[in-house]
C-alpha cells in the first residue's frame, strides 16, 4: 500500500517521528477535550440540550481558529517554534484541568465556554507551529508526502481521542470532568515529547530580520486581502473553485453533524448513555471514512484529476446522503457517517493538492490561511442554520434535502468547470 510505504520512509527521519508524536498526542487530546465538552452540552442527564446550544458550543470550539489563525504565522516567525509547542501544550494542560474544576463547581455555562475559547485559541498556535515546522524535519523531496500524511494522522488521532473519551465516560467514570483530566494528561505528554527536540531545531533562524509586532499584524491583514486577489488570476481559477466547493461541503458536513448529535440524544436512543455510545460509534465510523479517503484519494485523484475527484465526492454524497439519512434509523446513519467521512476528507485532500500546485509559493501560506477561515466559518454557520431548521428530536427532512441539493450543486459546478 502506497500510504504505508510513504509513511515508513518518513519515519526514518528521527525528528519527523518526534514532531509527529507531538501532533498525535496534541490532536488526540483535542479529541478528548471536544468530546467532553460535547457530552456536557448534549448528553448531561440533567439538561435538555437544544440545537441552538450545540451551535453555540461549536462556535466556541471553532471561531478562535478563524479569528486567531491568520495571525498565528506572525508570532511563529518571531518565537521559537519548539517553545510554542512546549508552552502551548503546558498551557492547554492547565486550562483543561481548570475546565474540569469548573464542571465540578457547577459554574454558569458562559464561564465554561470562556475556558474552552482559551484552549482552542492556543490550539491554533500549536497546529500552525506543527505545520510550519515540517520543512525543518524532512527533506524537500518528501515534504509533499509529509504535508499529506501528517494532517491525516492528526485527524485520526483526534478521532481516536474522541474514542478514548467515550470509553472513559461510559466504562470508567461517568464524569465529564474525569474525561477532561485525561485530555490534560495527553496535553502534558505532548509538552514532554516536544522537549526531545532541540530548542533551535524548528526555527525560525535567529538572524532573520523581524518587523515590529504592530506592523506585522497590520501587514498580515493586507497580505490576506492580497491573497484573495491572487486567487482571481486565470491560472488560479481551479484553486478558487476548489476552495468554494470545499467550503460548501464543509457547511453540509457541519449541518449533518448537528443533526446526528440530536438524533443520538433524542430520537434513536432512550438514555443518555446509549446516546453517547451511539455517537461514539458514529464518530469512529466517520474516522474510518477519513482513513479510507487517505488511501483512495491518491489513486482516484491521479486517475481522474483532483478537480474531477471533488465532483465525484460531492455527487456520491448528494445521492447517498438522502438515501441513508431520510430513514432516520441507526444502521443507515452509521453507513452515512462513513460515506460523509470519506467524501469530505477526499475532497479536502484534493483541494489541498490543487492549492499547493496552482498557487504561487509567495502566496501559498496566505491562501491556506484564507482556506482555514472559510473552513471553520462554514462549519459554524452550518451549525447555526441547523439550529434554526431542526426540531427537538433532530428529525428534519428539509435539512437532509437541502444538504443533498448543495452537494449536487457542488458536483455539477465542479464537473462543468473541469469540462471547460
Amino acid at each position: 500500500m502506497a500510504v504505508v510505504r510513504d509513511l515508513r520512509v518518513l519515519l526514518r527521519f528521527r525528528n519527523f517521528r518526534r514532531l509527529l508524536a507531538v501532533r498525535l498526542l496534541s490532536q488526540g487530546a483535542d479529541g478528548v477535550y471536544q468530546v467532553a465538552l460535547a457530552a456536557h452540552v448534549v448528553f448531561s442527564p440533567e439538561r435538555q440540550a437544544s440545537a441552538a446550544e450545540i451551535a453555540s458550543a461549536m462556535a466556541v470550539l471553532l471561531l478562535p481558529y478563524s479569528l486567531v489563525g491568520p495571525f498565528a504565522g506572525v508570532f511563529l516567525d518571531r518565537w521559537r517554534r519548539r517553545q510554542v509547542l512546549l508552552y502551548g501544550s503546558l498551557l492547554r494542560a492547565l486550562l483543561a484541568s481548570a475546565t474540569a474544576l469548573l464542571l465540578l463547581s457547577q459554574v454558569p455555562d458562559w464561564l465554561l465556554y470562556l475556558s474552552a475559547l482559551c484552549v482552542t485559541a492556543v490550539n491554533r498556535f500549536v497546529l500552525a507551529g506543527l505545520s510550519a515546522s515540517l520543512p525543518r524535519v524532512v527533506d524537500a523531496e518528501r515534504l509533499v508526502i509529509a504535508n499529506s500524511l501528517s494532517p491525516t494522522a492528526g485527524t485520526l488521532a483526534a478521532t481516536a481521542g474522541g474514542g478514548i473519551a467515550f470509553v472513559v465516560r461510559i466504562l470508567i467514570a461517568d464524569s465529564d470532568a474525569a474525561v477532561l483530566l485525561v485530555g490534560a494528561v495527553l496535553y502534558l505528554c505532548a509538552a514532554l515529547m516536544s522537549l526531545r527536540m532541540a530548542r533551535e531545531l524548528l526555527g525560525p533562524e535567529p538572524e532573520l530580520v523581524r518587523p515590529r509586532l504592530a506592523a506585522a499584524l497590520s501587514g498580515t491583514a493586507r497580505d490576506l486581502v492580497a491573497g484573495v486577489r491572487h486567487l482571481g488570476g486565470p491560472a488560479r481559477r481551479e484553486a478558487a473553485w476548489a476552495l468554494a466547493a470545499m467550503t460548501l461541503m464543509r457547511f453540509c458536513y457541519g449541518a449533518l453533524l448537528v443533526m446526528v448529535l440530536m438524533l443520538c440524544r433524542y430520537a434513536l436512543t432512550s438514555t443518555t448513555d446509549e446516546g453517547l455510545a451511539l455517537l461514539g460509534l458514529a464518530v469512529g465510523v466517520s474516522g474510518a471514512g477519513f482513513f479510507a479517503a487517505a488511501v483512495i484519494t491518491p489513486w482516484a485523484a491521479g486517475l481522474l484529476g483532483p478537480g474531477r475527484w471533488i465532483a465525484v465526492c460531492a455527487a456520491a454524497a448528494a445521492v447517498l446522503e438522502p438515501a441513508l439519512g431520510l430513514p432516520f434509523a441507526t444502521a443507515p446513519l452509521l453507513v452515512a457517517a462513513f460515506v460523509l467521512g470519506l467524501t469530505t476528507q477526499g475532497a479536502k485532500i484534493a483541494t489541498d493538492t490543487i492549492v499547493q500546485s496552482s498557487v504561487e509559493d509567495g502566496f501559498r501560506g496566505r491562501i491556506f490561511s484564507v482556506y482555514d477561515v472559510l473552513f471553520n466559518l462554514a462549519f459554524v454557520g452550518a451549525a447555526g442554520v441547523a439550529a434554526l431548521m431542526l426540531p427537538p428530536d433532530g428529525r428534519s427532512v428539509p435539512l437532509v434535502v437541502t444538504v443533498a441539493v448543495i452537494y449536487g450543486s457542488v458536483a455539477v459546478a465542479m464537473a462543468r468547470y473541469e469540462r471547460q
